[in-house]
């Protein structure tokens, strides 16, 4: 399998083209969009509430819930289609992941903003293996200390992009709002929760 490790500092980053063909892709996709109990919660940024800009599910092992701009999500049981995903992604990071948050971006109008993946729920060194499906969204990355260090890839259908080590400490992420059309998007980041307790993504609009 092709793989694109990013020559980034203070990171750990290898973008997999091609994790799923085509038609995997869009028999995952179908599968999801339909299957998934699929919700848009109200959240709270700085002390205004407003509707999350995607659709989010949370699936993963008894337990591991938590909670991000006054919202709380329990796991829902994994399901056959979202374990098959999961297996693909552990095959090729070596780590067995817990939990996953799905993302369902309907337009180029939803979005998730500036943020890192590093609660002390998933760890010291985080890994998060991301699975996308659907139309390609520009995936850019900003360094916290460096602002002059940037990057951005496109994260198209059937890739999986895997973060892990240091990434989350030294480097930010978003996918932003385009004003072109761009078909909906579903996205899976895998993730090891390390315990039961809440995780806090506050500045994840």
């Amino acid at each position: 399998m092709l793989t694109v490790p990013l020559q980034l500092p203070d990171s750990d980053i290898v973008f997999y083209p091609s994790l799923l063909d085509g038609q995997e892709s869009d028999r995952f996709f179908t599968q999801l969009t339909e299957a998934i109990d699929w919700r848009q919660d109200w959240i709270t940024i700085y002390g205004r509430s407003m509707p999350q800009p995607r659709l989010t599910a949370w699936y993963g092992d008894h337990g591991k819930s938590y909670t991000y701009s006054g919202i709380t999500m329990h796991p829902s049981p994994w399901t056959g289609t979202v374990l098959d995903l999961k297996a693909k992604a552990e095959e090729v990071s070596g780590v067995v992941f817990n939990s996953v948050l799905l993302n369902l971006y309907r337009d180029g109008n939803d979005s998730m903003g500036w943020h890192s993946d590093d609660e002390p729920e998933l760890g010291p060194g985080p890994v998060i293996g991301s699975v996308s499906l659907g139309g390609t969204r520009r995936f850019m990355l900003r360094h916290r200390a460096e602002k002059g260090l940037k990057h951005q890839l496109k994260l198209t259908s059937g890739s999986f992009l895997l973060m892990q080590g240091t990434t989350q400490h030294y480097w930010q992420h978003q996918i932003p709002k385009t004003k072109r059309p761009v078909p909906p998007r579903i996205n899976l980041t895998f993730r090891v929760i390390n315990h039961s307790t809440s995780m806090s993504l506050t500045d994840s609009l």
